[in-house]
């Protein structure tokens, strides 16, 4: 595994949602989430329609997607976004995490972690799930955004970030946590660090206004920019168009940005060039996926471990 594909993994895991639906136990502090939706058939059918669509579209780039079918009979409406439950690891090491959401919980399954097993090299399984009796919560890459490369971890404060289990999971993982307190336009805590900011090989998009502390604002910044990224400031419209929310993978011809057809259309042109010079945008039409306050990153873990 080379430096320039510490970011950019070229195998994803994908979880197909048939039952799909706006989580009830996330709204409280997800802003992002559609309050008042109705859900029927034709909402799951759509929101299968977009992720297949995905699906095709990733897999005609060259990327690997392990699909996994959710039926729905656990009541799991947020399990088309897997990011939250794992992680994997260069070295041959995969995260478990404890959720907040009750039924978010039930996402977490045994054949991913043993494809997972089968088909890469698995050294260590560490499993934090048992944290959730201590009202103790780190949801994966929703709420760490890595730089693999340089070992930092940025998260966004929140409880779903706890401070203890952060601190070990990053001691057991080798990353630098490098914590933040968040707000948004209305003054609200962001709930989850992957809508307001995204690392890509050599570039960064962040929502630098976000961060409410001005000196940590500015370490954050500096400590992007020190490894090398260009930084691309996003605002907070763009946040709320989902730009923040995007994933760099490897696909047969270079770097990909996966984001959704909404974020892509609201990169500015400055954006658009930098981020162009470095890998090919690749949008996705999920506005279906969008209402329940996830968009592409969320749909994607990927697999940063080594193929037998």
């Amino acid at each position: 595994m080379n430096y320039r594909s510490l970011q950019a993994p070229s195998s994803v895991v994908m979880v197909r949602p048939h039952r799909f639906a706006v989580n009830p136990e996330t709204g409280a502090d997800n802003a992002f989430q559609a309050t008042s939706v109705e859900q029927d058939e034709a909402l799951a059918a759509s929101a299968l329609a977009e992720f297949d669509a995905a699906v095709t579209a990733l897999t005609s780039a060259g990327v690997t997607v392990h699909v996994f079918e959710d039926f729905g009979e656990r009541d799991t409406p947020d399990s088309v976004f897997p990011n939250n439950w794992f992680s994997t690891h260069h070295g041959g090491r995969v995260a478990i995490y404890p959720m907040f959401a009750v039924n978010r919980r039930r996402e977490r399954r045994t054949d991913v972690i043993e494809l997972l097993k089968a088909e890469y090299r698995v050294q260590e399984v560490i499993d934090y799930s048992g944290l959730e009796y201590d009202n103790l919560f780190l949801e994966g890459t929703g709420a760490m955004v890595f730089d693999n490369a340089e070992r930092v971890a940025y998260v966004a404060a929140s409880h779903r970030a706890d401070p203890v289990i952060l601190e070990r999971f990053c001691t057991a993982f080798g990353y630098e946590p490098m914590v933040f307190p968040t707000a948004d336009a209305a003054g609200r805590p962001i709930y989850h660090t992957n809508v307001l900011m995204s690392v890509a090989t050599d570039y960064a998009l962040i929502c630098l206004d976000a961060i409410a502390d001005v000196r940590r604002r500015d370490e954050v910044a500096q400590r992007l920019a020190e490894s090398g990224r260009t930084v691309l400031q996003i605002s907070f419209d763009q946040v709320n168009q989902f730009v923040g929310n995007a994933i760099e993978l490897t696909g047969t011809d270079g770097r990909l940005l996966v984001l959704s057809a909404r974020a892509e259309a609201a990169l500015t042109p400055a954006q658009r060039e930098v981020i162009t010079a470095s890998s090919r945008l690749l949008p996705l039409s999920i506005p279906t996926i969008e209402l329940a306050g996830g968009s592409a990153r969320c749909m994607i873990a990927g697999v940063h471990l080594s193929p037998r």
